[in-house]
């Protein structure tokens, strides 16, 4: 056994995750281990990277399919088409999550005894309505 490669729960230590997270991912298609040592899954650097691209890509969003797709796309353009249109979505979620921070600004602040009564909320509330 080469020193480099690590148990599954070593590899799944290094990214605070649970081993049996790893052994999902494996189950659809996104982890495979380098190899079997005396039946236990071995991981090697490569792998680590490819965890480390698994877990940000979970962090900014991409479903575990969408991942499987962006890893599997065999060309450049593939992967940006596939990422063009998640990075339209987390546009749209930035711009609902600070229209959201805004409101939670106004409402802590607001002169009104009843926040929902205040013209400036309604107003922020319209473009939901």
């Amino acid at each position: 056994m080469k020193s480099s490669e690590m148990s599954i729960g070593e590899l799944a230590e290094r990214f605070g995750l649970a081993a049996h997270v790893l052994r999902h991912w494996e189950s659809v298609g996104l982890l495979t281990p380098g190899r079997r040592v005396n039946g236990r899954r071995r991981y090697t650097e490569e792998h680590v990277y490819r965890v480390a691209v698994i877990v940000r890509a979970k962090d900014a969003g991409l479903s575990l399919e969408r991942i499987g797709r962006l890893l599997a796309a065999r060309d450049r353009e593939g992967r940006r088409e596939l990422l063009a249109g998640h990075l339209a979505d987390l546009d749209r979620r930035i711009a609902e999550a600070q229209a959201s921070r805004a409101m939670v600004e106004h409402a802590m602040g607001c002169p009104e005894e009843d926040f929902l009564r205040c013209p400036t909320m309604r107003s922020m509330i319209g473009v939901l309505i």
